[in-house]
């Protein structure tokens, strides 16, 4: 992304947390009568970092590139939780970080693998950049799909939550289950704004989705690493599950996403059937082999 772009999608940023501030929220006037504008004004933005009407339209025109004392007067003017203050930092290329480099598609690490083969009742996923489903063990076969059937290329996470109609339709409050996973993902693209991949990504689902092509223009952003899902599976039916999810420590951007119940309840009673039912495709191969490739 060159740095046109780059402000772009800076000001694009800005645009939409001052769409999403109401003038009683950030202790102006209450606003009366019919305003053009959703959320607030420019001139009131500008107002409340303490900076010119005119530098601050050219920063949401992509005109200028920020620096970071402004960065912060404007994270904290706009209201904007850590989550967006990281995503705001990222898109200006203002954090103290090494240079990224494009990293070719990796194995899993034996350690998660390992993790996978060890969670016998316990549905768990290996996720990649991009949401990619890198692996998974037989509870998470029987709880979401057969992985193994889908071509790797389409094996992404987000993209079933939209366009697989099982994986859909299992998701009770599906809504806001993939609103949480396109903030997800809008966080990640901050970090690898020139991934080809993720580029044909969001474009697929922009041109077969009008939730995902909203959301993502909203640009909400969020890093949460854990949850609660609520499930209607066709088996075992209903299923309340805490969602937790733990990231790699080698850097490698791999995470593991892990599904439990609370012991004795019926929702873990659910998922010791789904692991029963499991079972004969464990005994056909080993979990993890020959995926993620």
């Amino acid at each position: 992304m060159n740095d046109s772009a780059e402000r772009s999608e800076f000001g694009a940023f800005l645009k939409a947390c001052r769409a999403r501030l109401r003038p009683e929220e950030v202790g102006l006037p209450e606003a009366s009568g019919h305003r053009r504008v959703a959320g607030l004004r420019r001139e009131e933005a500008a107002a409340l970092a303490a900076i010119s009407v005119d530098y601050y339209t050219r920063l949401e025109q992509g005109r200028v590139p920020p620096s970071r004392g402004v960065l912060g007067v404007l994270a904290r003017a706009l209201r904007m939780d850590e989550d967006q203050r990281a995503y705001l930092y990222e898109v200006a290329h203002a954090v103290d970080a090494a240079p990224r480099r494009r990293r070719a598609r990796q194995p899993v690490r034996p350690a998660l693998r390992r993790l996978l083969e060890q969670l016998t009742c316990t549905p768990a996923l290996v996720l990649g950049r991009r949401l990619d489903v890198l692996d998974w063990n037989p509870a998470a076969a029987a709880l979401f799909t057969d992985f193994s059937v889908i071509p790797p290329s389409q094996r992404n996470y987000l993209r079933m939550l939209f366009l697989h109609p099982g994986v859909r339709d299992m998701h009770r409050d599906w809504h806001h289950d993939a609103r949480d996973a396109v903030a997800a993902l809008r966080m990640e693209a901050a970090a690898e704004p020139e991934d080809p991949e993720l580029a044909s990504l969001v474009g697929e689902l922009s041109l077969r989705d009008a939730d995902f092509r909203t959301w993502w223009a909203e640009r909400h952003v969020s890093s949460a690493s854990y949850g609660t899902k609520h499930y209607r599976h066709p088996v075992v039916g209903e299923l309340t599950l805490d969602c937790d999810t733990w990231s790699s420590p080698d850097g490698s951007g791999q995470r593991l996403m892990v599904l439990t119940a609370e012991s004795g309840s019926p929702s873990n009673d659910a998922l010791r059937i789904l692991a029963s039912w499991s079972e004969p495709a464990r005994a056909e191969s080993t979990a993890g082999e020959g995926r993620g490739r």
